[in-house]
């Protein structure tokens, strides 16, 4: 396994992460339990999920997995998006916050987490509030890192000249959709981490399984797939990403491997990407992940990969999610 930085932090994660938003909804309880353990085996150690996924049951599942092994791991969790109908339910403020991490403690069987993220931007809640209830979360022990999530680049730097200014924990690392099928980061949010010494934790590395070719046009999806369960998919389903899947796997049968490991393994090559987190409702789909971490890509295909997708450098992001409105 390859460990990196995570951004100027002097945290160790693995290159390939495991994401979870899948455990507890996609993959039941037992196989997400053995992918996990698969997963730690093979050298991952770093495990991200949030308080909204499943609706709590990613957390109870990983908590679970992880009773003897809690050392093994970087464990990663969010909170911020809405988790109920309250006006105190969402957001980041020090209530909502305070709140949110007691109850991801208790689901995740553990009195710490390494790293603590705000799933997005709340612009309803002052920043130095926010900051400051994250830095009492280090200062306590509870917390040992705290990242960003869906922030734009600006919101991103706020944040982290307040820190500066007011001598409080900064964010270490920042996710974000970041793929193939969409480079957008690359414009604003990539050299702002690469300057401040921010990690990026890209998420829908693989465009939602768009860039492994199994869609073969916008009408159709495979049985089992995230379009057929989940429908809300559906919208990222446009003809270019799906054209773009296809030259993947075009290059990919070239290469000698799979269009997802191709893609994986360009990603992991980008500036400021520290960890890539990829989610799996089987373990042959980790298994397969992994082969990402072996592929040597020479200038070449690399300078095909850039052509093929710099059109996804520009446009809409391919997902961001922020509080309603």
């Amino acid at each position: 396994m390859q460990f990196r930085r995570l951004g100027n932090s002097g945290l160790k994660v693995s290159a390939l992460g495991l994401g979870t938003n899948a455990f507890g909804k996609r993959a039941d309880r037992d196989t997400s339990e053995q992918i996990i353990r698969y997963a730690i085996d093979q050298g991952i150690n770093f495990i991200d999920t949030a308080n909204i996924y499943a609706q709590t049951e990613s957390e109870r599942i990983i908590g679970s997995a992880l009773e003897g092994r809690r050392h093994d791991v970087v464990l990663a969790t969010k909170a911020g998006l809405v988790r109920g109908a309250g006006p105190n339910e969402s957001g980041a403020s020090r209530y909502h916050l305070q709140k949110e991490l007691e109850d991801s403690l208790r689901r995740l069987k553990t009195d710490y987490v390494d790293l603590y993220q705000i799933h997005t931007f709340d612009p309803d809640t002052p920043l130095e509030e926010t900051l400051r209830a994250l830095d009492d979360m280090v200062r306590s022990g509870k917390v040992r890192y705290i990242g960003a999530s869906n922030y734009a680049a600006w919101e991103l730097m706020k944040a982290l000249g307040i820190s500066d200014r007011l001598g409080l924990n900064r964010f270490v690392s920042t996710q974000t959709s970041y793929s193939l099928a969409d480079r957008t980061p690359e414009q604003e949010l990539a050299p702002l981490c690469l300057d401040q010494g921010v990690g990026i934790i890209p998420y829908f590395p693989l465009a939602g399984g768009i860039l492994t070719g199994k869609y073969a046009s916008e009408g159709e999806a495979p049985e089992g797939s995230r379009a057929v369960t989940d429908p809300n998919f559906r919208k990222f389903l446009s003809e270019e990403r799906i054209a773009l899947g296809r030259e993947a796997v075009k290059l990919a049968e070239e290469a000698g491997c799979t269009p997802g490991a191709l893609a994986l393994s360009w990603l992991m090559r980008q500036p400021a990407v520290s960890t890539v987190i990829v989610g799996a409702t089987r373990v042959e789909q980790v298994k397969e992940n992994l082969r990402s971490l072996s592929i040597q890509l020479d200038p070449e295909r690399l300078q095909t990969l850039e052509e093929i997708s710099r059109p996804f450098r520009y446009g809409e992001p391919f997902a961001v999610y922020r509080l309603p409105r």
